[in-house]
């Protein structure tokens, strides 16, 4: 699960480097991509911050943190 994290956030980054580029590539005087690459940037944050919290929960409730050995919708 911590790995799933870990590619989550290096999703997000890829993401926001495509905002910039894009945004300066098509229209350099307007900063949509620049404010909404903040936007991610902040929702990552709160990811990062909570992503732990949950990994560590699921932890002392199942005492495993795999993906394929927890189905958390049957219990």
């Amino acid at each position: 699960m911590v790995r799933a994290l870990m590619c989550l956030e290096l999703i997000l980054n890829a993401v926001n480097i495509n905002f910039v580029t894009f945004s300066d590539f098509f229209d350099s005087r307007q900063l949509k991509g620049n404010i909404f690459s903040i936007f991610v940037i902040a929702i990552a944050a709160a990811e990062a911050a909570i992503g732990p919290a949950i990994v560590s929960s699921i932890y002392r409730n199942r005492k495993s943190t795999r993906i394929n050995q927890s189905n958390l919708l049957n219990n």
